[in-house]
């Protein structure tokens, strides 16, 4: 609740510290004396719009600047709202300060506990800390906006909705499940001929790891084919030779000539027979291996023209595909997996079509049950607000909640409901929106009447109306006094009015007034002073009689904040 507001150099305000407590809290004073004021000064503190002429003339020079300290219980969402944008929340048990500082040019900076913050900041975390009904068209329940919450609250939905909130996210999340694929499809769909046709010619071409390597080695073999025929024929002789003239013959030999002389060296010679023999060995591999490679190199003649082809062939393949010759074979295999899930991907959709319609049925279940409850919700609302209506002088006015379906492109976590309220001030009058409908003084009396019925739906800790006993006195006025009371033992309240009856209620009585004087010299300044018990019987006495007060006015005003119970 608003704890303190200070105010320097606001239009006729010098400077003024006010302080508040719990309950109704009532502002009154003369026409002219600067109750408005008051509200526009909190309407400053609370981010509304700037503008230069609320900056005081003859202030020198210095800016007008606004002070709203508040007390925060455990439900309010203004810590979480700080934290979100990176500022500290006040400690437990301190104040939110909101300060609003405005110069002469008409430009403002804004400060939440002494943190620079943007306007727009102010403004939203004024919104979750006060409401001044009927003052702006866009905040409370002059929107339309706030209305379907208001009817959840009042109809203890709260629950219902969010059931249909869970199911909704889950639409959301399988109808985005459902695009993806189709997106994904799609895409494949459009390249599916373009990937046949790869895989095809990758499939043809039938690439394998290490493949380049081997063909190039083959290659340059090949292509240095009458050297190395001489080179292997020259190494043939000098291994096999003819006759006994070749190394292999003459390992044979010397192993042959030291085996039949080895008895007479007692083992001496075996390591070199065993040496001898695996040479002779190695010698005829070597001899076989060169004789194979021989006849390779001689066996085709256009073996070097058909190892250049698929070595060519796989390097252009390579070079298409801006990939490595040995990248081929993964490629092929990507390609093919992926013509795989294309041929899947239609069952998948399906699938995924099949969840989405799911999690349709149970959203749409869950928002008509919660749209069967709104519509009995509403009968109830409807019926307290026609209850509350001929006390506060709306006897020949009507209230109704309107409930519209949405179309399916509009549903959303809060159902398939349009809320609206709707009123017509006298009977065979078509109904319309309350801003539009109502006078200023009617359109204060039902905003009260619905406070009043939706007190549960009141999420906003401070609530101000502004002479809501406009046009009407006696009886009227009485039960406009006796229902302010009402909202003040829920939430804090505060009035500004002309009404001794509505005054007679308050449980804290502000007086304004316009006096001479000030810090910046002579003129009219606006104060504020907060009435003892007898000053305030003398200002509801004033109400009554006028300029000169009476015994009888005193009298009646003692009648008064006794039927007040204040």
């Amino acid at each position: 609740m608003l704890v303190s507001l200070a105010i320097r150099d606001i239009v006729l305000i010098d400077n003024i510290e006010l302080a508040f407590g719990s309950g109704l809290c009532v502002m009154t004073g003369e026409t002219g004396a600067g109750k408005s004021i008051l509200l526009d000064s909190l309407g400053l503190a609370l981010g509304a719009r700037a503008d230069a002429a609320l900056v005081r003339g003859g202030a020198g020079g210095g800016p007008a600047a606004v002070t709203a300290a508040f007390a925060l219980d455990a439900r309010s969402p203004v810590p979480e709202l700080l934290v979100a944008q990176g500022l500290a929340p006040p400690e437990p048990g301190e104040n939110l300060i909101l300060r609003r500082v405005l110069g002469a040019d008409g430009r403002s900076r804004a400060f939440i506990n002494d943190q620079p913050v943007s306007v727009s900041l102010l403004r939203r975390i004024g919104e979750s800390l006060v409401e001044i009904e009927g003052r702006f068209a866009s905040h409370g329940l002059m929107a339309p906006a706030t209305h379907r919450a208001a009817l959840d609250s009042h109809g203890g939905l709260d629950d219902s909705r969010h059931e249909v909130a869970r199911h909704h996210q889950a639409l959301g999340r399988a109808e985005a499940a459902v695009e993806a694929a189709e997106a994904a499809l799609a895409k494949a769909r459009a390249e599916e001929s373009y990937l046949r046709h790869v895989a095809g010619e990758l499939a043809a071409l039938d690439p394998r790891p290490g493949e380049e390597d081997e063909l190039a080695g083959v290659r340059a073999m090949l292509m240095h084919g009458e050297k190395l025929a001489e080179a292997m024929a020259a190494a043939l002789t000098d291994i096999g030779g003819n006759g006994d003239d070749g190394a292999e013959a003459r390992l044979g030999a010397a192993r042959r000539v030291l085996a039949r002389e080895a008895e007479r060296t007692g083992g001496r010679f075996d390591p070199i027979i065993e040496a001898l023999d695996r040479a002779e060995d190695a010698a005829a591999e070597a001899h076989a291996l060169l004789q194979a490679a021989s006849h390779e190199l001689d066996a085709d003649p256009r073996r070097l023209e058909t190892v250049e082809e698929r070595l060519f062939a796989l390097r252009a393949a390579a070079r298409k595909h801006d990939v490595a010759v040995d990248a081929l074979a993964p490629l092929r295999e990507k390609m093919e997996a992926d013509l795989a899930r294309l041929d899947e991907s239609t069952g998948t959709l399906d699938r995924l079509a099949t969840r989405r319609d799911q999690a349709r049925a149970a959203y749409l279940e869950a928002a008509e049950t919660l749209s069967r409850h709104r519509a009995e919700a509403a009968k109830a609302l409807d019926a307290a607000v026609a209850a509350e209506l001929p006390p506060l002088k709306l006897d020949k006015a009507s209230f109704r909640t309107v409930i519209e379906a949405l179309a399916e492109s509009e549903w959303a976590a809060h159902g398939i409901d349009r809320v609206h309220f709707e009123v017509a001030t006298n009977p065979g009058m078509p109904p319309g929106p309350l801003a539009r409908i109502a006078s200023g003084g009617e359109l204060a009396r039902f905003l009260l009447a619905l406070k009043v019925v939706l007190q549960r739906a009141n999420a906003v800790p401070t609530l101000v109306f502004d002479e809501v006993d406009v046009g009407v006195g006696g009886a009227a006025a009485a039960a406009v006094g006796e229902r302010l009371a009402r909202l003040g033992r829920d939430i804090q309240v505060m009035v500004v009015t002309h009404s001794p009856q509505v005054a007679a209620h308050g449980v804290q009585h502000l007086r304004v007034m316009k006096n001479r004087g000030g810090a910046h010299g002579a003129g009219v300044v606006t104060t504020v002073d907060e009435l003892t018990a007898t000053a305030r019987r003398e200002e509801i006495a004033r109400m009554l009689a006028g300029k000169r007060i009476t015994d009888e006015a005193r009298a009646a005003a003692d009648s008064l904040i006794a039927a007040g119970g204040t």
